[in-house]
């Protein structure tokens, strides 16, 4: 596990999510979600796809966060750009659950966050 911290610290995307899926399964080390957000979010900023598919997680269900569904929407929005299938679905899913206004202010953070991160 040192290792894995040492090279995520050094900013190796990979490494990054792979200690957020270990925070937040707790498997290894014991379970931590805002430790996994904290790691996902990292990877998530490098374009990690699956990083920021499960923030979108993490925010739909106050995992480690509270819980927002305009943050829901922005992380699977920005996955659904990389192609990520559920993203996409689960996307379409929160929506429901969102007015017109939370909707288009989701929307707006996902393009202010992709022109800042990529």
């Amino acid at each position: 596990l040192y290792k894995l911290e040492e090279e995520a610290e050094q900013g190796d995307v990979e490494a990054q999510y792979n200690l957020g899926l270990i925070y937040e399964c707790g498997d290894v080390v014991p379970q931590d979600y805002k430790e996994a957000v904290k790691w996902y979010r990292l990877a998530a900023e490098q374009g990690d796809a699956q990083a920021q598919y499960n923030l979108g997680v993490m925010y739909a269900n106050g995992q480690g966060v509270l819980q927002d569904y305009v943050m829901a929407h922005m992380y699977w929005n920005i996955a659904a750009v990389s192609g990520d299938e559920d993203a996409i679905k689960y996307r379409g899913i929160v929506e429901k659950d969102m007015t017109a206004t939370q909707l288009e202010k989701a929307q707006d953070l996902a393009r202010d966050w992709m022109n800042k991160h990529q």
